[in-house]
């Protein structure tokens, strides 16, 4: 896998000045925003369908943690994201009675690894749900997308809250 460096140096001389790093094709973004769009619509059973069968859905308590060692929100294999599919479709989430309305925002869309049939994309989010008044949820979010003879499908998404560490209310959605 390519891994896209800038260098951050502050001895770096103008020919080390961080470089833009290139931004995803136009069906990568696509996929993104379907991602998130299904979310937010919560279908979930659709949205499941996104997912490869090695997939893996993190969110970290805090950016550098190492999920083997350390506590998350959540860590959910494959089989885990079915399990909550499956619940979240139940309707039976009194901490989502009634369900929150949400709507997220992805942008600075930048690919920071690469090889023949993955792309790693790293984005910044804004989630804005309403459940009795709005809470806004934001950070980077990055997303490992597999190219395969059917089509796109994600291989991992893995949402670093700018928030992390923190108190967090229930996250009884997808984030």
């Amino acid at each position: 896998m390519t891994t896209i460096e800038t260098p951050l140096t502050p001895e770096a001389s103008r020919n080390d000045a961080p470089k833009a790093l290139p931004a995803p094709e136009a069906d990568i973004v696509a996929f993104l925003n379907l991602e998130s769009r299904l979310a937010d619509e919560a279908r979930y059973s659709e949205w499941e369908q996104l997912w490869d069968d090695d997939a893996l859905y993190w969110l970290p308590m805090h950016p550098d943690d190492d999920p083997t060692t350390s506590l998350s929100y959540i860590y959910d294999n494959r089989r885990r994201i079915k399990s909550r599919v499956a619940q979240l479709n139940t309707g039976n989430r009194h901490s989502q009675t009634p369900p929150s309305v949400m709507r997220r925002i992805l942008g600075n869309h930048e690919i920071v690894a690469s090889d023949a049939d993955t792309v790693t994309v790293e984005s910044n989010f804004a989630l804005f749900e309403y459940r009795y008044t709005q809470r806004i949820w934001a950070g980077r979010v990055v997303h490992k997308v597999r190219r395969t003879g059917g089509g796109l499908r994600l291989v991992s998404k893995t949402v670093h809250l700018i928030s992390a560490g923190g108190a967090v209310e229930t996250l009884a959605f997808l984030i």
